[in-house]
Parts: C-alpha cells; sequence; structure tokens
C-alpha cells in the first residue's frame, strides 16, 4: 500500500504550466519502493523523461512535480508498478515504459480529463506456469483481449510489436488450461513457394529455421524439456502451411505466422481449416511481403473480405507499438515515411 500526500499546488521549476501541482507518494515497504524506484532512481527518470515532470525521491517516498494531467499518469504508473511488486513480480525498464504508456492511453480516450483521482491502470495479461506477459502498449492489451474473446484473430503490424509473442503465449495458456488439446504452429516456408526439397534432412530439420521465432516463444513459456515432449507426443506440432491442405483443425490453438506471405488460396485453405473448439491466430506485416511481383498477398485479401464478419478480430499494431529497442521504432518509421524503389514482389498490395 502507499500513502499519496498533497504538498501544493504551485510548480517548484518552470517546465511546469499553470496548472501544476505537487505531491508526495510514500510506499510502505522501503525493498519495494528501492526496486520501484530503480538503481540510482533510474526508473524515477524515465518517468521524468517520459512525461516531462519532476520525481526526486526521499527515502521511500517521492515527491512527483509538474502538470497535473502527467503527475496523475506518473501516480498511476508508481502506482500499478508498486502493486506488480507487491504480487511476487518484477520492475524493469520495459514495464516501465509500458505502464507509462497505459497510463497516457487511459488519460487520450477520456473526453473530458479532469482532476479527479483515476482508477488504477488495469493491463491485459496472458499466464503460464513458467511466466507471465503483461501488456505494454494499449494495441497489446487489446490483443490479448480479442485472443480471450475471439475465435479468430488477425494481428497485423511491424516487427517487434509482440504480435506472434503474444499469440504463441496465448496458445501455451489454453493448452495449460486444457480448453485445447494441442498447439499448432505454421508459417509459409522460404518465401511463399515453400520449396523445401533442397534442404538437407527429415521434414522438421527442413522447417525449423522458419519457425524459430516461434519455437523462442515457446520455450519462453513452457519449460524445455516439456516443450520437447509434447512436440514428441504430436501436443506441439509445427509445419509448413502446405501440410494444412485437406486437415480439419479441431480443439486445437492454430498460429499462422509471417501470413502476409501467403497467396490468396493458401489463405483461404488455412482459414477454411478451423474446426470445433479451435482458435486460429493470423500473424504478419503487409509491409514486408516477399511473394513474386504481381501476386496478391492472401492477408491483405483477407484483411479487405472479413472486415466485419462477426467473430473475428483484427488487432493493428502501429510503430508506436514497437517494444524492441527504441531504435526499431525509429527505424519503422523512417522506412514507412520514406519508400525507397517500393517492395520486392506483391509488397504493393499492402
Amino acid at each position: 500500500m502507499n500513502g499519496q500526500e498533497l504538498v501544493s499546488s504551485s510548480p517548484r521549476n518552470s517546465r511546469n504550466s499553470p496548472d501544476a501541482n505537487q505531491f508526495v507518494l510514500t510506499f510502505e515497504n522501503n525493498r519495494f519502493a528501492s526496486e520501484l524506484f530503480g538503481q540510482f532512481d533510474q526508473n524515477l527518470k524515465l518517468l521524468e523523461e517520459r512525461l516531462h515532470i519532476d520525481a526526486r525521491a526521499r527515502g521511500n517516498s517521492v515527491v512527483i512535480t509538474g502538470d497535473i494531467v502527467a503527475t496523475n499518469q506518473a501516480r498511476r504508473t508508481l502506482d500499478y508498478l508498486y502493486d506488480r511488486l507487491q504480487k511476487g513480480g518484477s520492475v524493469e525498464r520495459s514495464d516501465v515504459e509500458g505502464a507509462i504508456r497505459m497510463a497516457v492511453a487511459a488519460d487520450d480516450q477520456l473526453s473530458l480529463p479532469t482532476m479527479e483521482k483515476k482508477a488504477k491502470l488495469t493491463m491485459g495479461q496472458i499466464s503460464t506456469r513458467k511466466k507471465t506477459i503483461v501488456a505494454r502498449t494499449p494495441t497489446q492489451d487489446a490483443y490479448i483481449r480479442a485472443l480471450e474473446r475471439s475465435e479468430l484473430v488477425f494481428g497485423v503490424g511491424p516487427a517487434g510489436t509482440g504480435k506472434t509473442y503474444l499469440a504463441v503465449a496465448h496458445a501455451a495458456q489454453l493448452l495449460e488450461r486444457g480448453a485445447v488439446e494441442k498447439i499448432i504452429l505454421s508459417r509459409p516456408a522460404v518465401e511463399a513457394g515453400e520449396r523445401l526439397g533442397f534442404l538437407p534432412g527429415d521434414m522438421k530439420e527442413k522447417v525449423d529455421p522458419y519457425l524459430r521465432p516461434l519455437y523462442d516463444a515457446l520455450y519462453d513459456m513452457i519449460p524445455g524439456d516439456k516443450v520437447e515432449r509434447a512436440i514428441t507426443a504430436g501436443v506441439i506440432e509445427i509445419a509448413p502451411l502446405a501440410f494444412m491442405r485437406g486437415r480439419t483443425l479441431a480443439n486445437a490453438a492454430v498460429i499462422l505466422d509471417e501470413a502476409q506471405n501467403t497467396t490468396s488460396m493458401q489463405m483461404k485453405m488455412f482459414l477454411t481449416r478451423l474446426g470445433e473448439n479451435a482458435r486460429m491466430i493470423v500473424t504478419g506485416d503487409p509491409s514486408q511481403i516477399d511473394l513474386p511481383r504481381g501476386v496478391k498477398s492472401g492477408l491483405v485479401e483477407a484483411l479487405q473480405l472479413l472486415s466485419g464478419v462477426e467473430g473475428i478480430s483484427v488487432v493493428r499494431f502501429k510503430d508506436a507499438d514497437v517494444v524492441r529497442h527504441p531504435l526499431v521504432a525509429r527505424i519503422v518509421r523512417a522506412y514507412d515515411a520514406t519508400p525507397i524503389g517500393g517492395p520486392e514482389g506483391g509488397a504493393g498490395e499492402s
């Protein structure tokens, strides 16, 4: 628990607006307060940078000064992170970034901002025995909620937004809950043609390099030995898209990754595999299409044709949702703002 004391309603430094205020947040647990503030108060410094406020630690308290809206956002951020620590979680820089984004988004959604104390932050999360993932952006929050709600979800947007990682996490959660009997992971291999014959090894060895991001996410959610046993037992199946033809995928969580590289026929074939008690998640980036020139992306077409269809959710990520290194978001914005010669093949269909 933490307390709040109003210190004054006047600014302490020149960067505050006339509507500035100052208050003190006091946290009862000294160890949690130290973790909350970060080594050398690095988390408070991040709050200052992102919200343009002043945050100064005094023992297990922090004095927050600045614009009323921004200081309330800082309070909600710190309240949320402290509660996370109390529940046994940790606070990393990425967690602080995510909490700030959610606090700002909560205010952006209000038509009439007020000085009243807003409700605590609530973020969508996915929990498995090994790990709990909490939404770090409003779009991730919407995506997690869509995964819980809809039988077919499209997650589309640039690299680094977590769309594939969250999809695999959700599938692992469903498997642990007993809501599904198996996980099926698929991806178009070697562009869209799936020309695997020239590669050495059996089928698993041929497709493994193309499915590595899915493997990495799986091992983050499920202990490695259990992943291997589940693959051997067929509880987790990893196969190229071509192997889905003719099947009915029932009682399963099915993920199609890199879906922008499917043709129209491949996408239709995949979507019509959906069977009883199945959940299907399709992820892709329409700006990264590798299909031959003139071939329309099945993902782009599906997004057009299925818009508004009951039971289907479409969540669109933007560069602001990139949760990798901050530089990645700036790179995405630069490429989006200045197309150079147009992408290869069917990328122009996006």
